[in-house]
């Protein structure tokens, strides 16, 4: 399956402001963005351009994308389904991207970043509802309650995680439980719930020509 497997600030850099892709990296002095703040590249400080119209678009879609480790194709199968379904297609697409297995472990405090939580759901570390799931992408519903698997409680990544995610706050349409290492969906996620640097109306726009 194809990921991306670059440097990721490279990827804060290029979007001007930080993604939160390391972690506790990214809010410490060692952050890249901190000390280069410009496009990556050859060129990346002497070029300024203003971004406006499809540019402004296009990096909206991509800051969305590379904060929730998605490729195009399947960006774009939620943006399709968003707009498919009654409601603000935004909003949609947002709730749908909030709802991956390794967004929900990320907001729980398995991991401190959402690249981390995708690697322990890939090594089969989360459980929904009792049973084994391995898909970053697998939807989760309300009601369902996950969880780290016996085998992936002393993962030092893990317990280190929680200690971070202790003085975190927890999204409030989950419920966490961090004794047990576990977590309940309350809700669905509103957009309100959300906190996110990206405007998702200029991806509905941009994917709307």
């Amino acid at each position: 399956m194809a990921r991306y497997t670059g440097p990721v600030c490279r990827l804060c850099r290029r979007e001007g402001t930080k993604l939160f892709l390391k972690g506790t990296k990214c809010l410490s002095d060692r952050c890249p963005l901190e000390k280069r703040n410009f496009a990556p590249g050859q060129h990346g400080q002497s070029r300024k351009a203003k971004v406006v119209g499809y540019g402004l678009q296009l990096r909206e879609k991509q800051k969305a994308k590379r904060i929730y480790f998605t490729l195009e194709t399947q960006f774009r199968a939620y943006y399709e389904k968003a707009n498919r379904a009654t409601g603000v297609t935004g909003d949609l697409l947002i709730q749908q991207l909030e709802r991956r297995l390794d967004n929900v472990a990320f907001r729980l405090g398995f991991a401190i970043s959402r690249r981390q939580a995708r690697q322990i759901v890939r090594h089969g570390h989360v459980e929904v509802n009792g049973r084994k799931v391995n898909i970053p992408s697998f939807q989760v519903s309300v009601g369902d309650t996950v969880a780290i698997r016996e085998s992936g409680r002393k993962l030092v990544v893990v317990e280190a995680a929680r200690d971070y995610a202790a003085s975190n706050p927890i999204p409030s349409w989950l419920q966490p439980d961090f004794a047990n290492l576990s977590g309940k969906v309350l809700s669905l996620p509103r957009r309100d719930e959300v906190n996110l640097p990206v405007n998702e109306q200029l991806i509905v726009e941009l994917y709307s020509k």
